[in-house]
């Protein structure tokens, strides 16, 4: 069994990027635990618009087995040390141990993502022995958005039978759900994930940037 960490920023970003992915963990028997590291509320609503609820209720539908909810604010992790971040994260890691981590990719447009990928480079670094994958992956409006496009994928995850499962558990977030076209709908989801997958010859897929993968030597 793998013990997998999913690292994000905001409540959705874990679906948007690879929901599919953590989806075919799961029932694959694999243990997934999440952390979102801002409250996703503060900057664009003002209010509460039941973000924590959400965040459970997808995790929920995924399997995901526990959720680790930091709540920074919204669009200001670069008012903190990047020590501020890394240090609970860290804490994670010794508690929980995970051996497969997944983290957004450090080539977003949204500043919090850049950030979030710096903290995690740290905390999830080699002398972690217990982690053998680290991969960064693709979140929808916003790695399309930055600049350069660094992003480069370079592993295919087939999400051909689980992709209406993701859907499910992204639009438990009611808040977070636009029209389509927009890249954050459930229609665009589809459609991104078929672009993916046909590339490889799959119906639909998840793409991820390995930063890097160690082969310990069994002891």
């Amino acid at each position: 069994m793998n013990r997998v960490l999913v690292v994000a920023a905001h409540p959705d970003d874990e679906l948007l990027g690879i929901g599919g992915t953590v989806i075919n963990h799961t029932q694959s028997g694999d243990e997934v635990r999440s952390v979102i590291m801002c409250e996703g509320e503060s900057l664009r609503y003002k209010n509460d618009v039941g973000q924590s609820t959400a965040i459970h209720n997808a995790a929920e539908v995924m399997g995901v087995s526990k959720v680790y909810h930091l709540k920074y604010p919204d669009q200001k992790l670069d008012t903190y040390t990047l020590t501020d971040l890394i240090t609970p994260l860290e804490k994670i890691s010794e508690e929980y141990k995970p051996n497969i981590i997944y983290c957004q990719s450090g080539c977003d447009a949204n500043r919090d993502h850049k950030i979030l990928f710096e903290a995690a480079m740290i905390a999830f670094r080699p002398t972690s022995k217990w982690i053998e994958d680290f991969y960064g992956f693709y979140t929808s409006s916003s790695t399309e958005w930055g600049f350069p496009r660094n992003f480069i994928p370079d592993t295919w995850v087939d999400i051909s039978d689980v992709i209406e499962k993701k859907i499910e558990a992204f639009e438990k977030y009611y808040s977070e759900v636009r029209a389509y076209p927009h890249p954050r709908s459930s229609d665009s989801l589809r459609h991104q994930a078929h672009f993916w997958g046909n590339q490889c010859c799959m119906d639909a897929a998840e793409v991820l940037m390995t930063v890097r993968r160690l082969k310990r030597k069994s002891i």
